[in-house]
């Protein structure tokens, strides 16, 4: 019995192994089907996906060709032009050449048929001079036989006399001379002038055309500048002035002509450095309330002018106009601070002879008006004047003052006349017009130095801040002939040895007196 159960559960055992094992087997097939198809499921993936590689590497090189194709194309395109520009400026530069060449080759031969005609009429000069001498000679030793004087007498005698007389028509002829060029000056004067202006024009204008405005910080610069430039752009499009940055330390310029919008542009820019944020937006912004700060401040100024002259009445946008003379200047001289002291100067000149103070006043503070206008406004300074106050209700006095200042102008009033010597009396003081006092009298003082080195001379007074000097002469040593050609040469030795501005008028005085005493 017990072996038979042993058999039992031996056979159950094996039955239930070979069981497990047909269950492996199976289970196994399954799998390994599985692993096959999820192979397949890979490699086959990985074809798409090689596959989709391929091509998108295929499009990148295309467009990688593509590109490089293009550019070697614009570069090619670009050379070729390049080669056609220069051989069009190769070829007007030959036919330049050659034009000049051919120029060149027809002066040489002017010049060939010009010597040769030159020298043809040496021959014929050297054959009339000979003929001239011969009978030159003859003529002198006739004379020598008519005279009964030798011929370095006669000669010594005729040239004393055409000495004297050569002396008195030089003399006159230099007077008619220069009479004539005075009637002439006028024309070559604008070409002087324009010369002149042409010399001086660029220190004049960095003098009187920059405005400076100090940084914090020279990091400031870059914003300033802004991306790519549009901060700077956008500045100089709101103020019309031009921003110059460059290696000057915690400072940029501000570079204009006109100086009202110059100094709208330093207000703006002092603002957008205070406040820091500096973009188009903000610029345009504070641009606008520097203009509006602008006007109030030049109100301000030509309301503390009246108070300042006594001067009341006037238009609220003359007001506005005479604080606008702050920001004008005439060689140098502040035009407002000017016209405050041609206003006072009047009116003291007119209290003592009498006349209407007031309105001296106010024709010595308008005289200038004019020159608050912009540089497109057409007319001389005293035609915008006159119009300015004409068109603001001021009288015909006040305009007849402003008209004065141009010549071929009747004088209507004593008041026209105290406001013309006010004028020159406030241009010509020492140091009102960027002159230093101990160069101007270093200046007064050679140039009566120079007119006192002359013979003859026996004082000399330069008057008028330098534009005139009176040379007193003695009358027995220096004739009214002599006193011509004095003048003259005392001019030419101080435009040889001096610099000085506009003319100086040389007046030479020769006074003769007779005197006896009663015994």
């Amino acid at each position: 019995m017990n072996e038979l159960m042993v058999l039992l559960i031996a056979g159950i055992a094996a039955l239930a192994y070979i069981l497990g094992w047909l269950t492996r087997v199976t289970i196994g097939k399954h799998k390994l089907a599985d692993a096959e198809q999820m192979a397949e499921k890979i490699l086959s993936d990985a074809e798409n996906e090689a596959e989709a590689l391929k091509k998108t590497k295929i499009l990148e090189a295309k467009d990688e060709w593509y590109r490089r194709k293009q550019t070697f194309e614009n570069e090619t395109r670009r050379q070729k032009n390049e080669l056609q520009r220069l051989e069009r400026r190769l070829y007007q530069s030959e036919t330049n050449i050659d034009r000049r060449a051919d120029l060149l080759k027809k002066k040489e031969q002017e010049f060939d048929q010009t010597e040769r005609n030159l020298r043809n009429l040496k021959q014929e000069l050297d054959q009339k001079n000979q003929e001239l001498n011969r009978l030159i000679q003859e003529q002198n030793r006739k004379l020598e036989e008519i005279s009964g004087m030798t011929r370095s007498e006669a000669k010594q005698i005729l040239i004393d006399s055409m000495k004297k007389e050569a002396e008195s028509d030089a003399v006159q002829l230099i007077k008619e001379v220069r009479d004539q060029a005075r009637l002439t000056a006028h024309r070559e004067a604008k070409e002087v002038v324009i010369q002149a202006i042409q010399r001086a024009a660029m220190t004049h204008a960095v003098e009187t055309t920059v405005s400076v405005v100090h940084l914090p910080a020279d990091d400031m610069k870059g914003r300033i500048i802004g991306r790519e430039g549009r901060n700077i752009r956008s500045f100089e499009m709101q103020t019309g002035v031009e921003v110059i940055v460059d290696d000057t330390p915690e400072a940029i310029l501000l570079s204009g002509f006109d100086p009202v919008q110059r100094e709208i542009a330093k207000i703006a820019m002092e603002k957008l450095i205070s406040d820091g944020r500096i973009h188009p937006g903000r610029i345009e912004d504070v641009v606008e309330k520097a203009r509006t700060e602008f006007e109030e401040r030049i109100q301000e100024v030509g309301e503390q002018t009246m108070l300042e002259t006594g001067v009341h009445g006037l238009h609220p946008d003359l007001v506005r106009l005479l604080g606008k003379l702050k920001y004008r200047t005439t060689y140098g001289q502040n035009v407002l601070q000017h016209s405050i002291e041609v206003s006072h100067l009047a009116g003291i000149m007119a209290a003592q002879l009498g006349l209407d103070v007031l309105q001296a006043k106010r024709a010595g503070l308008l005289h200038d008006i004019g020159k608050t206008s912009d540089n497109y406004t057409e007319g001389t300074l005293s035609e915008i004047g006159i119009e300015i106050v004409r068109k603001y209700g001021e009288n015909a006095i006040i305009q007849n003052a402003i008209a004065a200042f141009d010549e071929d102008v009747r004088i209507i009033s004593p008041i026209t006349t105290l406001v013309q010597a006010a004028d020159a009396i406030s241009s010509s003081r020492p140091g009102a017009r960027r002159e230093v006092l101990k160069k101007f009298i270093q200046r007064l003082e050679k140039i009566e130095r120079l007119a006192r080195e002359f013979e003859g001379v026996e004082k000399a007074y330069a008057i008028q801040a330098g534009r005139e000097i009176r040379v007193i002469v003695d009358p027995k040593k220096i004739s009214d002939a002599e006193a011509e050609k004095l003048a003259m040469a005392v001019a030419e030795k101080i435009q040889s040895e001096m610099e000085y501005p506009g003319q100086i008028k040389i007046a030479v005085i020769r006074e003769y007196r007779a005197e006896d005493y009663a015994k």
